[in-house]
């Protein structure tokens, strides 16, 4: 066995390795760092172009740590932190690989962010993109290390998005398409992904634009990160989603459930949905590892959930799935306000002077957090307890989840399960609202949503249960 300054220097080497299996008990709080905070003792008030910079920065966010570290998250994910082209704001379009984006801050304020975030007990995800550079047209000497049109595949676009081999040679929104099969990229891209991941210590890393890229480099690219890998595969085809886990990344975004998720909640779609995507026979089988997923309702690239549903309470179901599912959440910043924001731009609010800890959707997000982690139910096993049009419950270990889709004005939901673990006698109670609480009898347990709001029901006393 190890001892001494050697086995020191292993532990705080493996203090932050940012496993699968250490991230399956982790929720995510997603920011666009440009738009998250400003730096301490600015008094600037929001921003004229949603389309280009709008002043946020690191040094802003690691003062806000606290903000997000109270609705209990430990995770944060951040935009891509390299030198873009002009106007990208968002970090998605690479100028050079080697430098930073110092419209965020420089490496100083970079690596104070990451340890003042680890310092709370939150990790850092970067977003990276390994797929495209930014707008250059052919102009590929502004790039660096690609500055050559060796490095790009053949020029053409996207049209047909069935074709994967157009998929992953062809240019996306006219973005010049990186060539990895190239060895020079291949090996320019790895040994960065290696280097960034050291050099700032990251602890997971979200991964843009996977189905433009074949999967044998990914496999190589997650290998060389040695952390976490979370995957965008923006379809909502399970097969082809799933196709992706394991064979090219650790994980990927639940893109089909959100889909399901914001037509159930956000269009009072029938429920029976949820049970095609979560239930005994669900699609969501169909992935090798379900709760390595991302699950999300609201992000960067999509409408909010508010622009087309202004209901609260049926945002507060969604938002209650997503945090109690399979799967590990990511919740997007500002849901937890209400922000209800349209398509790109208008989905990448600022969020400063929006930081309100007694906001419904706050308290909301951290009651069902902090009852995930005392429950550990992240590690519990998902049964489905009954589902119809307008009513479905689940179980992980012993937390009983009721959500419903009727909204506000659809008045009270009574079911009674009888598919269900407790015995006679057991308590359960609300965890979003103490007040509220029920008595298992009869074998079966009568739960009423009241104005449509969800139930997150938990034992009094812990209970003997009766089956699995």
């Amino acid at each position: 066995q190890l001892s001494g300054p050697f086995a020191l220097l292993i532990l705080a080497l493996g203090a932050h390795a940012g496993t699968i299996a250490e991230w399956k008990s982790r929720v995510i709080y997603q920011v666009l760092t440009d738009r998250f905070a400003l730096p301490p003792g600015s008094t600037k008030t929001g921003c004229d172009n949603l389309g280009n910079y709008c002043g946020g920065t690191y040094d802003g966010l690691t003062a806000q740590l606290d903000y997000i570290k109270g609705m209990g998250f430990d995770a944060i994910w951040i935009s891509p932190v390299i030198e873009n082209t002009d106007g990208g704001y968002h970090g998605y379009w690479a100028k050079n690989l080697n430098a930073l984006n110092t419209n965020f801050g420089d490496v100083k304020s970079l690596k104070a962010l990451v340890s003042a975030a680890h310092a709370k007990g939150i990790w850092v995800m970067v977003d990276v993109v390994a797929n495209h550079v930014g707008p250059v047209n052919f102009d590929f000497g502004q790039i660096t290390p690609f500055n050559d049109s060796s490095c790009y595949h053949p020029y053409c676009e996207i049209k047909d998005f069935g074709d994967q081999h157009q998929v992953e040679v062809c240019r996306l929104a006219d973005l010049p398409d990186l060539d990895q099969s190239n060895s020079f990229v291949h090996d320019a891209l790895t040994n960065w992904i290696s280097t960034l991941v050291k050099e700032y210590s990251f602890d997971g890393i979200r991964i843009d634009t996977i189905p433009e890229v074949a999967k044998d480099f990914w496999k190589d690219f997650q290998a060389a990160a040695g952390v976490y890998g979370l995957g965008e595969v923006f379809n909502g085809d399970v097969g082809y989603v799933s196709s992706y886990q394991n064979q090219a990344v650790d994980g990927v975004f639940s893109y089909p459930l959100a889909f399901t998720v914001r037509d159930v909640f956000g269009n009072k779609k029938s429920m029976n949905a949820l049970e095609d995507a979560l239930g005994p026979q669900g699609s969501i089988l169909s992935y090798p590892d379900p709760d390595a997923l991302g699950t999300f309702v609201d992000n960067h690239d999509n409408a909010r959930f508010l622009s087309f549903q202004s209901d609260a309470t049926l945002y507060h179901n969604a938002l209650t799935l997503v945090l109690t599912t399979r799967g590990i959440p990511v919740i997007y910043y500002g849901s937890e306000q209400g922000f209800h924001g349209g398509n790109d731009p208008a989905n990448r609010e600022v969020m400063w002077g929006h930081y309100d800890t007694s906001a419904d959707s706050y308290k909301l997000i951290a009651t069902i957090i902090a009852h995930r982690k005392a429950s550990t139910l992240y590690g519990d096993k998902q049964i489905q307890r009954y589902a119809t049009d307008t009513f479905y419950a689940f179980t992980r270990g012993d937390t009983l989840v009721c959500l419903t889709n009727v909204g506000s004005n659809g008045g009270d939901v009574t079911q009674n399960i009888t598919y269900q673990p407790f015995p006679d006698g057991t308590v359960l109670c609300d965890v979003l609202d103490e007040t509220v609480c029920v008595t298992v009898t009869g074998g079966a347990v009568s739960v009423t949503l009241n104005g449509g709001r969800p139930r997150v029901l938990f034992p009094h006393k812990t209970p003997t249960y009766v089956d699995a």
